[in-house]
C-alpha cells in the first residue's frame, strides 16, 4: 500500500515538472511575441500554469532572485523536485 502512494506521488511532482517546463516554454514564447496572451488558448494556460506553480515559486524567488532578466526559480525547483523523486523510494520503502 506504501508503495503505491509513493508511485502516485512520484507521477504528481512529474506532472509538475512538466507543468513548469510549459510554462517556462510559454513565457519565452510570449516574450519573443511567437504567441500572444491575447488568444483565449495561450491566457487560460498561462493562468492555470501559474496559479499553480506560482505559490512553490515565490519561496524560491525570495533566495535566488533573477539574474539578467532571467528567472532560475523553476530550474531550482525541478531540481529539487528529482531530488525527492529520487530519494522518497530509499527514504518510504528502503527501495534504492
Amino acid at each position: 500500500m506504501v508503495a503505491i502512494l509513493v508511485d502516485i506521488v512520484v507521477i504528481i511532482l512529474q506532472l509538475f515538472v512538466i507543468l513548469l517546463i510549459v510554462q517556462a516554454v510559454l513565457s519565452w514564447l510570449v516574450a519573443f511575441e511567437m504567441v500572444s496572451r491575447r488568444s483565449p488558448i495561450v491566457d487560460s494556460i498561462w493562468r492555470f500554469s501559474t496559479a499553480i506553480s506560482n505559490p512553490v515559486l515565490k519561496p524560491i524567488r525570495r533566495f535566488i532572485p533573477p539574474i539578467q532578466g532571467v528567472d532560475l526559480s523553476p530550474l531550482v525547483l525541478i531540481l529539487l523536485i528529482y531530488l525527492v523523486m529520487r530519494m522518497l523510494p530509499c527514504l518510504v520503502l528502503a527501495r534504492c
